[in-house]
């Protein structure tokens, strides 16, 4: 076991499946203790117990991460359980699927904003004042598709809430500058996990377009294993020596790569024009 986060305890939202998982397995196996959270009790359970199993320390309590309650308790069990938290990632999110926004429920809508957005937001409300009261401390706020301000049709909602995480957290950063904490934004691009699965909810005029998913993540997509360890990187940064950057898992060479592979699928009718 590489020891490099040894020591450190990591809170991680939404960490039971897909790139939460994956930055828990990833934490723990660099020596952290890792507390992962998720609205399914059962699936916190297995999780824990995956991480056990191979010698890491972990816990873990179901969280809805848009109930303050819920993200107070979380918080206050990481503090019971293991001392204190030295780092925290707020990973959960939640997708509308492919859609057009009008066939998007007022329900739907409020939800993935309460989520996506008005979670990262209240755990952060929470946690940068323990941080500064500690005197130390990192809060990576995990960001995605349309985070750079970049038009992204058919997921627009989402796309707004990631735009929101990065402007919200760059302003916390520029807030809490002259403390003792890093406030961080982690972008794992576009990874292959069953956000993308055959559950994937698609607007029936939009088949063929979601059909190019396959294409881009084969071209461009993060490969699920690369995410982990990067993320654990940035875990272990020295709290306050960095604030407010973005930290990504892509490489330009794979970006480059990629954008010749999609050019080529567009050229050869395979990749369905926007």
């Amino acid at each position: 076991m590489n020891d490099s986060l040894a020591g450190k305890v990591i809170v991680i939202t939404g960490s039971t499946r897909g790139i939460g998982r994956c930055m828990a397995e990833a934490c723990a196996a660099e020596g952290a203790t890792v507390v992962v959270s998720s609205r399914n009790a059962s699936a916190v359970d297995e999780t824990v117990a995956a991480l056990k199993a191979t010698g890491a320390n972990a816990s873990g309590v179901a969280c809805d991460v848009s109930s303050e309650p819920d993200v107070e308790a979380l918080l206050a069990h990481a503090i019971a359980a293991h001392g204190g938290v030295d780092v925290w990632v707020n990973n959960a999110g939640i997708s509308l699927g492919m859609r057009h926004h009008e066939e998007t429920s007022p329900e739907e809508i409020r939800h993935i904003v309460d989520v996506n957005l008005v979670g990262t937001m209240l755990a952060s409300r929470l946690v940068v004042p323990y941080f500064i009261k500690r005197g130390k401390g990192l809060l990576i706020n995990v960001s995605g598709r349309g985070g750079r301000g970049d038009a992204a049709p058919y997921t627009a909602a989402y796309a707004a809430t990631k735009a929101g995480v990065m402007v919200f957290t760059k302003s916390l950063a520029a807030e809490h500058k002259a403390d003792p904490i890093s406030i961080l934004v982690f972008m794992p691009g576009m990874v292959d996990t069953d956000f993308y699965g055959a559950g994937m909810q698609v607007s029936p005029d939009l088949a063929e377009l979601a059909a190019n998913i396959r294409i881009v993540l084969d071209a461009i997509g993060t490969p699920l294993s690369d995410v982990g360890p990067k993320l654990a990187g940035v875990c272990a940064i020295k709290p306050g020596s960095e604030t407010g950057t973005v930290h990504r898992v892509s490489s330009g060479m794979r970006g480059m790569l990629g954008g010749f592979k999609l050019m080529g699928a567009r050229i050869s009718g395979r990749m369905k024009p926007m």
